[in-house]
């Protein structure tokens, strides 16, 4: 039974979710056939980019656009010829993918470059996509420079990356660079809103926002959460049921222990937090989310202009919550907190007893 990451995964770049500038930018170059030799696409996983590569293929040698001009000018595969198909089905010859995390040597660079020296057998064009290319040798990096200088007629390379600023300037400027940006919790939202649909699945509200929000911006992230509550929990998908298989606490206990810690309220915080140990939680997680939660609050009480920008990543109900915690909030106080839980969540991978530098922090903290 195929995942619901690969059941869903966009066919056409309209279905690729948050990168609109990037995929207008594509479309254009297919269309104007101003197609450069290599491109780089670099942002956090699970955003698009070796979706978007893989489209950026099909589109670029789909058999229907080749034959038909009025086809041609909406920069679309086709999804039905014999390339797309082949494509999709991962047996194009012509598409050559390597994951760069276990394919970084000098030899592999080497063979690359054996298989493109030959024309494209079906295709009009061989597309080689490099999947973590940052995680290349320093040798297989100047092999494939080499081959970036100089790079035969018949290919496209695109060169994907999570992380940037490890790719040589080198490489970076021998392509076309393009930013994937990280997924809001209302675009995740509305994508797993309709898979839940085409699915027939029951899954409440707050569910939707947990397993949007644990997904930290990764689309894929929340395709697999939701994936995987689907196997694991038979009945209807609650926000319960996702603390449960995750050890991550929902937003209601973010929020309680954070109002706690506000209202400077110590007996209530040490009660609330013995609790969540008890049921088992993952503490180190918990102290990271009271931490953000302190973040958006001091940062919203400081501007209160950043609403506007909250409410693409956060819900209307929860925004509520922290406008109303950064009313109460004292500045200078919460600074300091935020300053003692960062130190505590560090001090907390060295120490067999993780809440205990968490409650040492609130201790020296609240109550005075």
């Amino acid at each position: 039974m195929a995942t619901l990451y690969r059941t869903y995964r966009p066919q056409t770049f309209d279905e690729v979710i948050g990168q609109e500038s990037t995929l207008t930018i594509l479309k254009n170059a297919l269309l104007q056939e101003t197609v450069a030799h290599a491109y780089l696409f670099y942002g956090p996983r699970g955003t698009g980019k070796t979706t978007t590569a893989r489209i950026f293929a099909k589109t670029l040698n789909c058999l229907t656009r080749q034959a038909d001009v009025q086809f041609k000018k909406k920069s679309i595969p086709c999804n039905t010829c014999e390339v797309c198909r082949a494509i999709d089905a991962r047996h194009a010859l012509d598409i050559v993918e390597i994951d760069a995390a276990s394919h970084r040597g000098i030899d592999d660079i080497r063979e690359l470059q054996d298989t493109v020296s030959s024309l494209p057998s079906l295709c009009r064009k061989k597309i080689v996509i490099i999947d973590e290319v940052h995680m290349l040798t320093s040798q297989a990096f100047n092999a494939l420079l080499k081959t970036l200088e100089e790079p035969p007629e018949h290919v496209v390379f695109i060169l994907a990356t999570t992380e940037y600023e490890k790719v040589p300037a080198t490489i970076v400027s021998r392509t076309q660079r393009f930013h994937f940006r990280r997924l809001t919790l209302q675009e995740i939202r509305k994508k797993l809103s309709l898979v839940i649909e085409k699915e027939s699945l029951t899954c409440d509200d707050d569910a939707l926002s947990m397993i949007a929000f644990l997904a930290d911006g990764s689309l894929r992230d929340a395709e697999s959460l939701l994936d995987q509550m689907v196997h694991l929990q038979k009945g209807p998908i609650t926000t319960e049921a996702i603390e449960k298989i995750m050890g991550r606490v929902d937003f209601a206990k973010i929020v309680t222990l954070s109002e706690h810690i506000i209202h400077n309220d110590l007996k209530q915080t040490l009660s609330f937090l013995h609790e969540i140990q008890q049921q088992g939680h993952n503490i180190p997680q918990l102290t990271k989310d009271v931490i953000n939660h302190l973040r958006f609050t001091l940062s919203l009480k400081s501007n209160p202009q950043l609403e506007e920008l909250f409410s693409k990543e956060l819900t209307p109900q929860y925004l509520e919550v922290l406008k109303k915690h950064a009313q109460e909030i004292e500045t200078e106080k919460t600074i300091r907190i935020i300053q003692a839980l960062i130190t505590a969540h560090a001090q907390m991978k060295t120490i067999s007893l993780p809440a205990l530098p968490l409650e040492l922090a609130l201790i020296e903290h609240l109550g005075n």
